[in-house]
């Protein structure tokens, strides 16, 4: 069984298992395939058309599947790789040990955004941006600009006390677990940490920083906690809904996944903590 642990309990080796990884799946081309499919997804799904992966109640069983089959592609490389999480909630700071050059790597350079350090870095030569939003090859951060702050353990635990998961018009405007974790009303989390980062994060192909996978691992875990602590509440909407994807409907691209296959994460891993 695949656990899913805190980046900042990894060890070194660990470490090194995960980037020699990610670098494998970039080196093969496998990397910006994901990438390709997450940036289709956001910048199709709008709040008044058809919605899957975004501003919509299959925000979060979508992510799930995506997250899945990410991992299982890491460890086609290394079965001994699991997905980290990123509890922002703690490492709060651009000093955190998520960003040391022996992981991640930092910031910017402030004149382009440029990563220069760490295994994803524009010098290290392993990291060209293929899935591209303007004409720059290379990894681009801004951790914390403009005075950004990351949320609170305060403000997570606003939103897992909400009970309902999502309400109509099950978009942006809702008011509900879902769209309060994805950071479209509220407190705002999710959206919030991507524009923390900034760079490529900030952008529909945010998945080019190799951070948006510990970032979405957290949401996921958070997700986790919400249904254990709301067991009698569940996935929104059920059945009939115009736009967005029902209880047992599928969810694109994939042909045979519904967010009911979603609801248990147990099959395929667990976490290190439940709270």
């Amino acid at each position: 069984m695949t656990v899913r642990k805190n980046q900042a309990q990894l060890s070194a080796d660990e470490k090194r298992r995960f980037t020699d990884a990610l670098l494998e799946l970039k080196r093969s081309g496998r990397y910006d395939t994901f990438v390709s499919t997450h940036n289709a997804f956001i910048m199709s799904d709008t709040d008044n058309g058809d919605r899957v992966g975004h501003r919509s109640p299959s925000f979060l069983p979508w992510h799930r599947r995506y997250l899945i089959e990410f991992e299982q592609a890491l460890q086609a490389v290394d079965a001994s790789v699991a997905l980290p999480y990123w509890d922002w909630t703690a490492d709060r700071t651009s000093a955190s040990s998520l960003w040391a050059s022996d992981f991640l790597g930092g910031t910017g350079r402030a004149r382009d955004g440029q990563v220069l350090d760490g295994p994803f870095s524009g010098p290290s030569g392993a990291w060209q941006i293929n899935v591209r939003v303007d004409g720059r090859t290379y990894l681009r951060r801004d951790l914390g600009a403009g005075g950004r702050q990351l949320p609170t353990r305060a403000e997570v635990d606003s939103v897992l006390a909400m009970s309902t998961y999502d309400a109509p018009p099950w978009n942006s405007a809702s008011d509900g677990f879902r769209n309060h974790l994805e950071g479209w009303r509220g407190v705002n989390l999710h959206n919030r940490v991507h524009v923390w980062v900034g760079g490529q994060m900030a952008t529909g192909a945010s998945p080019n920083d190799p951070v948006f996978w510990l970032h979405h691992c957290f949401i996921d875990k958070l997700w986790s906690q919400w249904q254990a602590r709301h067991p009698g509440s569940t996935y929104l909407p059920t059945a009939g809904t115009r736009n967005v994807v029902d209880l047992r409907d599928t969810m694109r691209p994939w042909n045979d996944v519904t967010p009911a296959d979603m609801l248990d994460h147990t099959p395929h891993y667990t976490y290190d903590t439940a709270a």
